[in-house]
């Protein structure tokens, strides 16, 4: 026996042979053109607020899903952005992360996450292949990268963002905080608090960490009583393990009176080492960490730490990504955010 024929005016009658449902089935369902379903499903603000909310509730009662390929093929323009951060293994980085993804889909777009894992040659091999998706945009963390890196990015025509590190220069894009100026005002919080030979403890070895590096010497320089032997730099990945076997060495072969870890995965580490090794904090040395992570205000005693605007940074650089992606004047091509010394009670 024949089956009757659909309904015409069916939203499923123009559908794929596929059984997708198409935008023309969403534009039928919410009585609109699609160009005017496939804008207001971009978040594009010429459409009437009304007409959106039509296109999203036929969209949602149909089950649309968006074909990101038929829409870069039919815009020209890709729905994808590129963003490679050190590690996912590192509560920093996955605050930035969460920041620039949250703000890229209110925008329309989706994130294409890479790990460099601190490896300039694994970053260069990650820009070659998210690049050859040709990306809206694409946001790096920070300016150490290799040669054919930064070739890469200046010629493909892509706008970038970089984070977490400044530099003011023409055409170059960047939201983030002087880390020199930040260790500065750590290691002169120490001086003040009566402390004269400082360490300064550092693992994994990237730019922002020699960064800090340099404004601890400055401040001690500044105070006439800097010590290069005060200095204990460790290539090896930062952990707690790794903090508590610095706090350790340290503490043997330098005696200071207080202890500048680079991150607060060390100082952390070097804390919860301290009652085992019969080490009174702040008593015997005095602590300090940087990012000022979660956990740092729980510990006993609590850790006194840089906090670093790390969320801000992720959804200004990543609101200056879309400005750019969409033709918008750029107020100020370098974005410095605030930081702070918190202090607690191990140092």
């Amino acid at each position: 026996m024949l089956c009757p024929d659909r309904d015409a005016k069916s939203p499923r009658s123009g559908r794929r042979s596929t059984g997708r449902v198409t935008l023309q089935d969403v534009a039928r369902a919410a009585g609109v053109s699609p160009i005017t379903v496939s804008r207001a499903l971009r978040g594009e603000r010429a459409v009437a607020p009304e007409l959106v909310a039509r296109a999203r509730a036929a969209a949602e009662s149909l089950g649309y899903v968006p074909d990101p390929a038929a829409r870069a093929l039919a815009s020209q323009r890709s729905s994808h952005v590129a963003v490679l951060i050190p590690l996912l293994t590192n509560t920093l980085f996955v605050d930035l992360l969460e920041a620039v993804q949250s703000t890229l889909r209110t925008g329309g777009y989706q994130t294409l996450i890479g790990v460099t894992h601190y490896d300039p040659h694994e970053e260069e091999q990650l820009l070659r292949e998210q690049l050859a998706h040709r990306p809206a945009g694409l946001i790096v963390t920070g300016f150490e990268r290799s040669e054919g890196a930064r070739t890469l990015i200046q010629t493909s025509g892509v706008p970038c963002v970089h984070m977490m590190e400044i530099r003011r220069a023409p055409g170059v894009y960047c939201v983030g905080f002087s880390q020199q100026a930040a260790g500065q005002a750590l290691t002169e919080h120490l001086l003040a608090r009566g402390a004269r030979r400082i360490a300064y403890a550092a693992a994994q070895l990237d730019a922002r960490v020699m960064q800090r590096a340099e404004g601890y010497r400055r401040a001690l320089q500044n105070a006439g009583c800097y010590d290069p032997a005060l200095e204990f730099l460790w290539p090896e990945p930062s952990s707690l393990a790794l903090g508590a076997q610095m706090f350790a060495h340290i503490m043997v072969e330098a005696t200071p009176d207080a202890i500048f870890f680079c991150n607060d995965d060390l100082a952390q580490g070097a804390l919860m080492a301290a009652p085992r090794l019969g080490i009174s904090v702040p008593t015997d040395v005095a602590v300090a960490g940087f990012n000022d992570l979660p956990a740092s205000e729980q510990l006993v005693p609590s850790l006194t730490s840089v906090h670093t605007p790390r969320r801000e940074i992720g959804q200004t650089a990543a609101q200056m990504l879309l400005q750019l992606m969409r033709g918008e004047p750029i107020e100020s091509e370098c974005i410095e955010l605030a930081w702070k010394v918190v202090q607690r009670e191990s140092a």
